[in-house]
């Protein structure tokens, strides 16, 4: 019973940690550590990236099957190009915006910041091509890349 007693203190003072404290206080309000804003940039650059390699790449598609006269035969890769394009593009626009940091203001400003900043454009390009890529499931039509 001893042996016990005498075991317990030593695993309470092995088990003790120290939280510390990720938090500065800047004129008594509480900021979080500067992490996080870090990773926002960074990912806010790379998704900026990515839009504008998806953004020229669908360009490039449509430019090429366009001047080639293939748009009439390939209808429903010209309709996924074109909502892709649509999607990357405002995918840039939305994302530059986030890292301008610009401060909108009035009736355009509130439109702008419903449309642009909360990313209802980026995801209506995104609906779109599910809704056709849906519709060409439901009525079985094959779409063959040779």
């Amino acid at each position: 019973m001893t042996e016990r007693s005498s075991a317990t203190p030593h695993l309470s003072v092995a088990m003790t940690t120290v939280e510390a404290d990720d938090t500065q206080t800047t004129n008594g309000s509480r900021m979080t550590w500067s992490l996080s804003s870090d990773f926002e940039f960074y990912f806010a650059c790379a998704v900026l990236l990515i839009g504008v390699v998806g953004t020229a790449g669908n360009a490039l598609i449509l430019y090429a099957l366009v001047a080639s006269k293939q748009h009439k035969k390939h209808v429903l890769i010209v309709n996924q190009n074109a909502t892709d394009l649509f999607s990357s593009f405002f995918l840039v626009v939305t994302f530059a915006l986030k890292l301008c940091n610009i401060h909108l203001t009035g009736a355009l400003g509130y439109w702008l910041c419903v449309m642009l900043l909360g990313e209802n454009l980026i995801w209506l390009g995104v609906r779109v091509r599910a809704s056709w890529q849906a519709y060409v499931r439901s009525f079985g039509i094959v779409v063959s890349i040779i």
